[in-house]
């Protein structure tokens, strides 16, 4: 059966990247991050969900954390030198990424955003997130993503 590519996939293709994929079983419904981590069998401090933001400037950004940690908002609006910033709801995923709820990645979105991962990503070789579609997810040295959407490190969870 032939791969899946997705979008996040051919990009780091397109760009020699090196990443390893994983897909999962998501008929049970079970896709938050925690419950993908144990289906891959990886280390819940590894994998990384993607949480898109509006602030009050109306600029979306994007912020990669850890599945089981909580975006900390006033960490993310210092960093993101806004008064404040909020989750974006769920039905404009969509529309303004690309992407759908549980499959989106910080790689391949309708346009490059503001991004920040959680600084604990450079304690691992490798972090795992998002593919770009429920069922697959990408695992890639987290300064080789930084070369691909020009991220920065931040604590950024509380």
């Amino acid at each position: 059966m032939a791969q899946t590519k997705t979008n996040a996939m051919r990009i780091l293709d397109t760009n020699n990247i090196i990443y390893q994929t994983y897909n999962y079983e998501n008929k049970d419904g079970k896709i938050d991050g925690v419950a993908v981590a144990h289906k891959i069998n990886k280390d819940v401090n590894q994998v990384f969900k993607t949480l898109v933001t509006k602030g009050n400037s109306k600029e979306v950004y994007v912020f990669v954390i850890p599945v089981a940690e909580e975006l900390d908002m006033k960490k993310a609006s210092k960093v993101a030198s806004e008064k404040n910033i909020e989750m974006i709801h769920v039905k404009d995923i969509n529309k303004i990424t690309g992407y759908i709820r549980g499959g989106c990645s910080p790689l391949g979105m309708k346009k490059q955003f503001k991004t920040f991962v959680q600084e604990e990503a450079l304690c691992f070789e490798t972090i795992v997130f998002s593919g770009g579609k429920i069922g697959h997810q990408i695992e890639m040295n987290p300064y080789d993503l930084q070369k691909i959407i020009n991220c920065s490190f931040e604590d950024i969870i509380k």
